[in-house]
């Protein structure tokens, strides 16, 4: 089996004294270990950031990123005296272990040494060569297991960082589906009850009314069911890309006349398309996800009489989609994080909106392997551009 072999950073600027320490790994014998000699703390700093050379593989991983795996450091040196030559080494190069030499036996010294993160604090005149091995080899050592320690407390701290997240993600679920069930549900039960106790009183009229009240409130809660199942399924990687044949102009037409019939006189959208070849390979299911939330969202928070533009451009491969409304925008600061689930912008105000279908448009492009792009400015209006390409962009 192949030795590690370690690389020893000597900052020593006394002749004698750097012959001396080689002389002593001579020595030692230690064949795997290998020495490079500076003199100053700048040359020091400026060594340990240099890139790791090329070697054979036999870094341990959590050495990979570093070019030495100890530093035996003076702390008298041209440009350094003292403790600030180990404080300011760690404060540049904090993650290789460091060995203090000294010409001091100073016991206080060597204490403060270890307090500012030296692994030992070795005296010159009583250095031996069972000595330098073994503070060098438990300084690696004892920076390998700190290293390691560090390492599980990240993932701890990331996992529990991850865990928060769900926990708020599942609060925010169970809010949302109480607050957004709740309201169908009482327009369900307050209707059904008018109708079972007055249906005598009523005209044709208001009992149609009544109906359509039940029946909106119906598909309110179906909507969201949807939604919450869509999302299941990608979360799950269940949600599968099936692309195929489709004409996206007529597509694109007849989704805007069944909006337009929805909306009625609130809005007037306007669908106009370019490009000869609007003949696409592409997931219409998905796509209607696409557009049937990015359309219901332009109605919904525009203004009465706005108008609503949906353009379709087919050029050099690509679907070109644009759905601009003239509604309330987009604060800037909510802008970032409209695709997160169950966000919503903070100047909806009471317009209902479950903040779940951004994040399934989001998804259905990447399905399809395009990007999607925002254009928004606040009481002004909002422009999505999402770009397709017009054949499947991979063999699944």
């Amino acid at each position: 089996m192949e030795k590690i072999r370690i690389h020893i950073l000597l900052v020593e600027d006394s002749p004698s004294d750097a012959h001396l320490l080689h002389q002593i790994f001579l020595h030692a014998s230690q064949q795997e270990w290998q020495m490079s000699h500076v003199e100053r703390l700048s040359e020091a700093i400026d060594a340990s950031r240099d890139s790791l050379p090329t070697l054979d593989n036999y870094q341990i991983e959590s050495r990979r990123q570093r070019r030495f795996d100890l530093v035996l450091l003076d702390l008298s040196l041209p440009d350094s005296i003292g403790l600030d030559t180990l404080k300011e080494f760690r404060l540049a190069i904090p993650d290789i272990p460091v060995v203090v030499l000294t010409g001091l036996d100073d016991e206080d010294l060597a204490l403060q040494a270890l307090a500012e993160g030296a692994q030992d604090y070795l005296v010159k005149d009583q250095l031996t060569i069972q000595r330098l091995v073994r503070a060098i080899r438990y300084a690696i050592e004892r920076s390998e297991i700190i290293n390691q320690l560090r390492e599980s407390e990240e993932l701890t701290r990331q996992a529990l960082a991850k865990e928060q997240e769900l926990n708020e993600l599942k609060s925010n679920f169970v809010a949302m589906v109480s607050h957004e069930f709740r309201t169908p549900m009482t327009t369900i039960q307050t209707s059904i009850d008018i109708l079972e106790y007055n249906s005598d009183k009523l005209t044709d009229e208001r009992r149609t009314k009544y109906f359509d009240r039940i029946q909106n409130a119906i598909n309110q809660m179906l909507k969201l069911l949807d939604e919450v199942l869509f999302l299941s399924k990608t979360e799950a990687a269940k949600l599968q890309y099936k692309p195929a044949p489709l004409n996206l102009e007529n597509f694109c037409s007849e989704l805007t006349d069944i909006f337009q019939l929805s909306a009625g006189n609130q809005c007037n959208i306007i669908f106009s398309s370019q490009g000869e070849h609007t003949q696409a390979q592409m997931d219409e299911d998905l796509l209607n996800c696409i557009f049937t939330n990015l359309l219901s969202n332009a109605i919904k928070y525009s203004s009465q009489n706005s108008t609503i533009w949906f353009d379709l451009i087919c050029k050099d491969g690509l679907a070109t989609f644009q759905v601009k409304d003239q509604g309330m925008g987009i604060p800037l600061k909510d802008q970032a994080r409209l695709f997160q689930t169950f966000y919503r912008a903070s100047n909806v105000g009471v317009i209902q909106g479950t903040g779940l279908g951004l994040s399934i448009v989001k998804k259905c492009v990447d399905l399809h392997g395009g990007h999607i792009q925002f254009e928004s400015k606040q009481d002004v209006g909002t422009t999505v551009i999402i770009t397709l390409p017009l054949r499947s962009f991979a063999s699944r």
